[in-house]
């Protein structure tokens, strides 16, 4: 399943930032910026965005970084990490290539772990989210704080059901038109409808061993925000 993915993504990192904003409004833009305002203050000095993708937030994660603060990035994709390294900010980020499943970090490295809109492409299934989970636990610190940025599912049926049919209408015509990668935009509209609930979520990360688990929820739970403590 890993290799299929990455396989994908190979296909389409040039156009994987513009397809977001565009499909998203840019709201995954706004969403990724308050992500990062959830970091706790004076979080330490070693930080990683795990799935990088094209380093859109490990550049965030670099604009705000305090002097003597590093940034980390990691994702499987060279192609997605060779985009991140050209970004302003990718002179300053140290780069991966790695698996989610087995990161190339001794246990207790980061003070901060970051992943956005990447989690529902580990795997749907429980059992290996809480391996993957358990994963971005053993290399953060004791203390330390892990951020996840998803997309989720809202309660409420009607928003629900609108939002299943606007994956379905547009992610799929409208990523494969700009990619020309019609695997790929029908895999990622395939995922979104299949992921959890942020409470749903909220308990897998509790069954990996994190605490304080709290989340926020934007657009009417579209998307959601977790943070957890180490």
């Amino acid at each position: 399943m890993g290799s299929a993915i990455q396989k994908l993504y190979t296909q389409i990192p040039a156009t994987y930032e513009l397809i977001n904003h565009l499909l998203t409004f840019g709201m995954d833009i706004w969403w990724r910026r308050n992500a990062i305002k959830k970091i706790k203050d004076h979080l330490g000095s070693h930080w990683l965005d795990v799935c990088a993708g094209t380093g859109e937030t490990a550049a965030y994660l670099s604009r705000i970084s305090q002097n003597g603060t590093q940034v980390y990035a990691t994702d499987f994709s060279l192609p997605m990490v060779r985009l991140a390294k050209n970004k302003p900010e990718g002179k300053g980020i140290r780069f991966s290539i790695s698996e989610i499943k087995n990161l190339p970090f001794p246990d207790n490295s980061f003070d901060l772990i970051t992943i956005s809109f990447a989690t529902r492409n580990i795997d749907t299934n429980r059992h290996i989210l809480i391996q993957s989970f358990s994963e971005i636990r053993r290399v953060l610190k004791s203390g330390g704080q892990f951020i996840n940025l998803e997309t989720s599912q809202p309660k409420n049926f009607f928003i629900r059901f609108f939002f299943h049919w606007y994956v379905k209408i547009f992610i799929r015509p409208v990523g494969t038109a700009i990619s020309g990668s019609k695997s790929a935009y029908a895999y990622l509209a395939s995922t979104i409808p299949k992921f959890y609930q942020a409470e749903e979520l909220k308990q897998i990360l509790t069954e990996s061993g994190f605490k304080h688990v709290d989340y926020w929820q934007m657009l009417f739970g579209a998307a959601a925000i977790h943070s957890s403590i180490k």
